[in-house]
């Protein structure tokens, strides 16, 4: 019976479902990836977890796309795309920078702070487009920076690893409030996020 309900589920899924699917599967894999570069130097690692970026993006894009050619819109979905997002492009790139040296007790607020941002943008946008379909409106906008613009962080952190900038040698260096330690480039993380939850930033909708 448990066996069946199982593939009840899946046959629910569209065709768009199974992208986003393979979005959340890429921000897995970079987390992981970046935890096993923290864990063994493996550069090898480090690639991976700035590869799957760029995939999980190109994922994020086709399922919207997908889903609008197909006619496959729903809410399911949309919910499906938040909670691949906050993977792929909020814990993901977050887990990098703690990887590659941005490590202070300071830094672990700044990142913790990115993500709720990013959580809270996906939230305030499924409000949003499910009052916008009660109302049969469309929008011309969205309020914040999407979350997946955070794509462009984990560029810049690829390449000051191919640079040799991260570990002890991060750009900015180091600064210290007593006991605790910040990490400057790691403010990078929190222009992003406050860009997310900002309701005077307008990004057309394409």
């Amino acid at each position: 019976m448990a066996l069946n309900r199982h593939f009840s589920m899946m046959r629910t899924l569209q065709v768009a479902d199974f992208l986003t699917l393979g979005n959340a599967a890429c921000g897995a894999a970079a987390v992981f990836s970046a935890l096993e570069f923290a864990a063994t130097g493996a550069w090898r690692y480090f690639i991976a977890a700035v590869a799957l970026a760029p995939a999980a993006l190109v994922f994020d894009v086709l399922d919207g796309r997908v889903a609008r050619w197909r006619h496959e819109q729903s809410i399911l979905g949309r919910e499906l795309d938040s909670l691949a997002d906050v993977i792929s492009f909020g814990v993901a790139p977050a887990t990098l920078a703690l990887a590659v040296g941005m490590n202070g007790a300071l830094d672990w607020v700044a990142l913790v702070y990115f993500v709720c941002c990013g959580v809270g943008r996906l939230a305030r946008f499924n409000v949003t487009a499910e009052q916008l379909s009660q109302g049969g409106a469309t929008v011309a906008y969205f309020e914040g920076a999407p979350i997946p613009t955070s794509v462009v962080l984990t560029a810049v952190l690829a390449f000051a690893g191919w640079q040799g900038a991260i570990g002890e040698h991060l750009y900015g260096g180091v600064w210290r409030v007593g006991a605790l330690e910040l990490h400057p480039l790691v403010l990078l993380f929190v222009a992003s996020g406050t860009m997310m939850i900002s309701r005077t930033l307008r990004i057309p909708k394409l």
